[in-house]
């Protein structure tokens, strides 16, 4: 069982929160999917003999792909790879590309999953993030793609947007609510150095919401994914039952996957990919029938704290046991840390696995951090 992730690096327009890699330039988009096919073609061998069960098409805007181009993806795939027959497939879109034609053609493919950026359906607020779509545009785009067959849909939502209250916010939820998906993944807002809302914070010319109030919109979230049967399976998503990403919950729990495109990642336990975060230089390779990437071997511990990054923000938790695999037991090297954290009830220890609280989610990254292990406390 293994995951392939495709990174189509094209948007119509920069979000002003976004630090993915992407190019508003779409001139070259039939040539990387045509080097992204040649990708696919020298890379057959990375999962071993592994069957696919998640594709997912990430970005960037996948929804700016043509059907033929797709069509050419999914033929190299097919050839390639042993792909399983219920195999999700994911494909990432915007709410303006969902025309009622795109979602017939998306229906007749192979895709049998939308992931829709939503983010808000507030008006102000999609022109303060620069999204491309209008509020219309994310309410119906749902609608219609209900209308086109699809029965499993993600939607994504963003809190912690500068407010004067959490009005806005609960209105957002509402109205997703009464759609009727079946998943959500929401994460707060994020300012990132680079993009837009970064050098404008750094002027000063734009504020970000205070940490208290952003937690604020975290507590409303759950709660109401609670109080409408979504089960929280991972700190930033959401599912009614058997809904789950199977891709992203691969992605969890360990599993391999190969990532392709410029920027991609690919994992296989034991090292990391990174591909070119650069679309020319991504091109000039293929073209050279040659693979443009940076390797990362991962040591014993580095293993050990990827799982523990991971694990932890899941339902699942993380085991205890799996982690003395790699010769790391937090029981012993973290006693104290672990104490602490269990009476300021951030924690719980169950049938030797370590799961947050709902307290303690919201101090997830920092909690994470403390837990690593550095390379002298490998036992």
């Amino acid at each position: 069982m293994a995951g392939i992730y495709i990174h189509i690096p094209f948007c119509k327009q920069a979000c002003h929160y976004c630090d993915f890699h992407f190019s508003t330039s779409l001139r070259h988009k039939s040539s990387v999917v045509t080097a992204i096919c040649q990708e696919i073609a020298l890379q057959q061998q990375y999962l071993g003999n592994q069957t696919i069960n998640t594709i997912y098409f990430g970005g960037g805007t996948p929804s700016l792909l043509s059907s033929e181009e797709l069509l050419q993806i999914f033929s190299t795939l097919h050839r390639c790879f042993n792909i399983a027959p219920d195999a999700e497939i994911t494909l990432e879109a915007n709410p303006d590309d969902l025309t009622k034609a795109k979602l017939q053609e998306l229906a007749a493919s192979p895709v049998n999953r939308l992931s829709i950026g939503i983010q808000s359906f507030h008006e102000e607020h999609l022109r303060r993030m620069n999204r491309a779509h209008n509020a219309q545009e994310a309410y119906y785009s749902v609608l219609y793609a209900q209308d086109a067959g699809f029965t499993n849909i993600t939607t994504d939502l963003i809190y912690g947007i500068p407010a004067p209250s959490h009005e806005l916010w609960l209105a957002d939820l509402t109205k997703l609510f009464s759609l009727q998906v079946q998943h959500v993944s929401c994460y707060a807002l994020t300012i990132e150095e680079k993009t837009a809302l970064g050098r404008w914070t750094k002027k000063g010319s734009f504020k970000p919401s205070e940490d208290e109030f952003v937690a604020e919109q975290f507590e409303i979230l759950v709660a109401q994914m609670q109080a409408h049967g979504f089960t929280q399976y991972e700190i930033s998503n959401f599912c009614l039952p058997g809904f789950e990403s199977k891709h992203n919950s691969n992605y969890w729990r360990g599993v391999h996957y190969l990532g392709l495109g410029p920027s991609a990642h690919s994992f296989n336990s034991h090292s990391r990919q990174y591909n070119v975060a650069n679309n020319a230089k991504y091109l000039t390779a293929l073209t050279q029938n040659q693979l443009a990437f940076e390797r990362e071997e991962l040591t014993v511990v580095d293993q050990a704290n990827e799982y523990l990054l991971t694990s932890l923000r899941t339902i699942w938790g993380c085991d205890l046991n799996r982690l003395r695999q790699f010769g790391v037991d937090l029981r012993v090297q973290q006693k104290e840390y672990l104490d602490e954290l269990l009476q300021k009830e951030y924690i719980r220890i169950q049938d030797e696995v370590l799961y947050l609280t709902d307290k303690g989610k919201l101090l997830a990254d920092q909690i994470t951090l403390d837990l690593f292990l550095e390379p002298q406390a490998q036992a």
